[in-house]
């Protein structure tokens, strides 16, 4: 060692940017409300909706906070969509067009009912199912459009609903992501075609598991309502099993957990309006780093997701995963994207278009570089105060900026 090395100051590394364990709200959230509700529900002595009260009440509260006149309440987000086709009739032998980027409960629906599943690419900033997209697969097999309300953001459903009236099909929306959701002014509910939502752990309001529908007219409803109950019509009481079916029937408590998840709701779309659109403006400058855009007719966004997207030649294959894990590792709940829904060997289990992985990926770029390239961060970041969401915009540039060094 020479004389200069030894007496040359200690140089401390920059310390790493990190959130602590205990600084963002946990998921899911619950107090004495869900408490009462739960001993509510016991208290009935009827634990099944035919018998209870909670199940029924929580519908009524449902559609009217979307904006619906009906909603039926099913055990899971993937049993409202198929529930949506059979009502519309859709089976072997009909196509329905899906994003490409969607959970695979999407276009598995669509092949739990016998149809083709024909997907479709997104727009890259909202990375919802585009109008331009959608012409370019629709033929005269399609029966049915099937957008996603991709991380609360709607669809373009009047474009959509043009198109699907050219090829005499339906619309049906996916609104897992997007309770309270509006488009210019309209709710999620609102739109006149059956809108299917979900309940699951992770999601804006959650029994765990749990899914719903909100239906335009009683027609509708009604013939939901006997295929999520094994064919059977309200008050039977002589299996009086009128149609085919599936038992999709959501039990009491989980109803009445969700009524009081339902309180919520607005307050806490509020809040997430606010911190998302602080966060969009904290990330704006981080080189390399794409969010969610929103289009100017968007309402409300109740922001289930935030997503985001890595873009640029500075950026490795294996950037998007590193960066996943260096943000949990630093406390922000990161998950990475979606893969295409084809890319998937579930989507190639059931019925499919005569076509390859190539093909589809060649057709929807967006889609391929979204699933990728992108990842997103659990909704409880949002719900955040404003210095704890500056500190989660500060931990992501510095791990963006690791990720994307030579």
């Amino acid at each position: 060692m020479t004389i200069s090395e030894e007496s040359a100051p200690a140089v401390d590394a920059a310390p790493v940017l990190s959130l602590g364990p205990d600084e963002l709200p946990s998921w899911p959230q619950w107090d004495d409300g869900e408490r009462t509700a739960l001993l509510r529900a016991l208290e009935q002595g009827q634990w099944w909706r035919a018998g209870g009260s909670e199940v029924s009440s929580f519908e009524r509260e449902f559609a009217a906070y979307n904006g619906a006149p009906y909603a039926l309440a099913v055990n899971s987000g993937t049993d409202a969509l198929e529930l949506a086709l059979r009502v519309h009739g859709i089976g072997p032998g009909d196509e329905v067009i899906v994003p490409a980027f969607t959970f695979i409960s999407t276009s598995l629906a669509v092949q739990n009912t016998g149809a083709v599943p024909v997907p479709a690419d997104v727009d890259p900033g909202h990375q919802c199912l585009t109008p331009d997209a959608v012409r370019a697969v629709a033929s005269a097999r399609t029966r049915a459009i099937l957008p996603v309300h991709m991380a609360g953001h709607m669809a373009d459903l009047p474009e959509l609903h043009k198109i699907a009236a050219e090829f005499d099909a339906v619309v049906i929306q996916d609104a897992a992501h997007a309770q309270g959701a509006a488009r210019d002014g309209v709710l999620v509910g609102a739109d006149p075609s059956i809108a299917c939502y979900s309940f699951q752990n992770g999601k804006l309001m959650t029994a765990g598991e749990g899914g719903a529908l909100t239906f335009p007219d009683r027609e509708s409803f009604d013939r939901a309502y006997l295929l999520h109950a094994v064919g059977r019509p309200p008050q039977d009481t002589t299996y009086q099993h009128v149609t085919g079916g599936m038992n999709a029937r959501m039990n009491e408590f989980s109803g009445a957990v969700l009524r009081s998840q339902l309180t919520r709701m607005a307050e806490h779309t509020r809040v997430r309006e606010e911190r998302g659109a602080l966060l969009d403006e904290l990330l704006a400058p981080v080189e390399g780093l794409r969010t969610q855009t929103r289009d100017p007719g968007i309402t409300t966004n109740p922001h289930y997701m935030y997503l985001l997207t890595l873009e640029g030649d500075r950026f490795g294959p294996e950037a998007r995963d590193r960066l996943v894990d260096l943000l949990k590792e630093r406390n922000v709940p990161a998950c990475v994207n979606f893969p295409p829904v084809y890319r998937t060997d579930g989507f190639w289990a059931g019925a499919t278009e005569d076509t390859t992985v190539a093909q589809l990926a060649a057709r929807c770029p967006q889609a391929e570089l979204i699933g990728a390239r992108g990842l997103w961060l659990h909704h409880r970041i949002m719900l955040a105060g404003p210095e704890v969401v500056h500190r989660v915009a500060e931990v992501i540039a510095a791990a963006v900026d690791e990720v994307g060094r030579p």
